[in-house]
């Protein structure tokens, strides 16, 4: 494309129509190469015209890759230091970005060796509004190949470890703004969660993690995975930190699509004030389908432990002590998220990030294009570098392109508003739900070099609680609420759409309850 688009060939045009079941003649091939010339001299055209991308504020040294001295969790893909505003809510913090998130002019490397020696030319919309707060940036957060796990095994580079204990799984895939945190190197990082990535690691962390209400926070900038489930959100120390991150990245952006329409004009526009209001008065809804959970072997999910159960019911029996009050709640169609996040998950993700190359059509908004380019460069060359996870997809998801034409996405999406009213009529009564994060204590890591049955289960096992609110969109967080044979257990809130106000609320009181800190 550098040198400028140029017309196939009637060979070309003829196995194209070939592909396509398309009966064409020589002639006929000729005729349609013919009637392409006019739509070529545009694309050619597009090659002489800049592009718009968005401005680069602040200016910043490469970094590097820090040494495993410095870096012994492996929590850390990049270190750099890029100074922000001279003054705002974030002057003084420190602040880890997790790796697919576009910072200008350092690697972005997503976990996988299909995007080794990429450098984006923009920075995210988020880090934008960061460094605008007074942030400053310290460095690219390690995360799982692709984005694609939440055991903590896979990166490219190496596991990740647990600072809680470093022979067991930090969680995924944002699993190095988990560690990096608990390991005190910085108090505020971001993440992604596409299906419970920023809560998995913040429960096995002993942080908090917070995935926004779909479209509060801006996407623009990041990897894509599937534009229905991406969101971006705050991983902390805790939870008044969550709140000001919280409020310097949320709010509107023209160039991220998934906001359109979404975002009411009224959105809370400070989270701050969310912290140390209490309870008093709040309903909570303890959700019956979130715990004392059978063995799913159709999902590959491991069953409850009691200690969470316990853990997490403790939490909930403070927040009462201190004027909740709380109501046993049921949605049997809880169960049924993970299903619709499969079929939403599988295919999406291999039309639009695999397929797509990360950018997909038909939307409007920032593409961007160097990515798009570089991903279609690895995809091309390095695909058996793939992972296990996103081998499976993208082979799952082209069977059920061509064997059912994207008949069971287009279900589950119809679905979605199924579930969505599920919650919402329990949240017509109570403030927020409550349910574990994950329902079972934390695993070892797995060894190197495991079969494709165990890296796929380790990576996607615990996804039953957290996954279905990335199908929903509504606002949830895990927060610490107990500990275990020194790993942590989190409590994980959620509330109406666009009240992260009130999950941050109760966060923030279950934090101040001192659970965290009984074993």
């Amino acid at each position: 494309m550098a040198h400028g688009a140029e017309l196939p060939s009637v060979r070309e045009v003829l196995e194209l129509a070939e592909g396509f079941g398309i009966e064409m003649s020589e002639a006929e091939a000729a005729s349609y190469r013919g009637l392409m010339q006019g739509p070529m001299a545009s694309y050619r055209r597009l090659e002489e015209i800049p592009e718009f991308r968005p401005p680069v504020k602040y200016k910043r040294d490469p970094g590097y890759r820090p040494s495993a001295e410095e870096n012994p969790y492996n929590g850390w893909y990049w270190r750099c230091r890029i100074e922000g505003a001279p003054k705002g809510i974030l002057k003084g913090y420190d602040i880890g970005i997790k790796d697919p998130i576009c910072v200008a002019g350092v690697p972005l490397m997503n976990g996988t060796r299909v995007l080794e020696g990429f450098i984006p030319d923009i920075d995210a919309t988020v880090v934008t509004r960061i460094l605008d707060a007074g942030g400053t940036i310290v460095g690219k957060t390690s995360t799982e190949d692709c984005s694609f796990s939440g055991g903590g095994h896979t990166s490219a580079l190496g596991p990740i470890r647990n600072p809680r204990k470093p022979t067991h799984s930090p969680g995924g895939s944002s699993g190095g703004s988990g560690a990096v945190v608990a390991a005190g190197d910085v108090k505020m990082t971001l993440g992604g969660d596409q299906a419970g990535s920023i809560r998995l690691p913040a429960s096995r962390c002993g942080i908090v993690g917070l995935k926004p209400s779909f479209g509060l926070v801006p996407y623009t900038g990041a990897v894509m995975i599937e534009m229905t489930i991406d969101h971006l959100g705050p991983m902390c120390d805790t939870v008044e930190n969550t709140a000001k991150l919280l409020t310097a990245i949320a709010g509107p952006d023209p160039l991220d699509p998934r906001q359109r329409g979404v975002i009411p004009e009224d959105y809370v526009k400070d989270y701050r004030p969310a912290i140390g209001k209490g309870v008093k008065g709040l309903k909570i809804g303890v959700l019956k389908e979130g715990f004392g959970q059978k063995r799913w072997p159709e999902l590959g999910f491991p069953g409850s432990d009691e200690v969470v159960d316990r853990k997490c019911k403790a939490a909930l029996k403070a927040l009462e002590k201190a004027g909740a009050k709380l109501v046993e709640v049921s949605a049997p169609m809880h169960y049924d998220g993970s299903h619709l996040w499969n079929a939403i998950g599988v295919f999406g993700a291999c039309e639009f990030m695999i397929k797509g190359y990360n950018q997909g059509t038909n939307w409007t908004g920032f593409y961007n294009t160097r990515l798009q380019e570089a991903m279609a460069r690895g995809f091309d060359s390095r695909a058996s570098d793939l992972p296990v996870q996103a081998k499976t997809v993208l082979l799952l998801g082209e069977y059920m392109h061509r064997r059912y034409h994207g008949r069971y996405y287009a279900k589950a999406q119809n679905q979605r508003h199924l579930l969505n009213a599920a919650y919402d009529a329990i949240l017509a009564d109570c403030d927020l739900i409550a349910l574990p994060t994950i329902p079972f204590v934390t695993p070892a890591l797995l060894p190197p070099r495991p079969s494709i049955e165990d890296d796929m289960a380790k990576s996607l096992d615990m996804i039953a609680n957290t996954c279905p609110f990335n199908i929903t969109g509504h606002p949830a967080i895990s927060v610490p609420c107990g500990v275990e044979h020194d790993l942590p257990i989190g409590l994980m809130l959620v509330g109406r759409q666009f009240d992260d106000l009130t999950v941050l609320q109760a966060a923030d009181a279950v934090e101040k309850s001192g659970n965290w800190k009984k074993k």
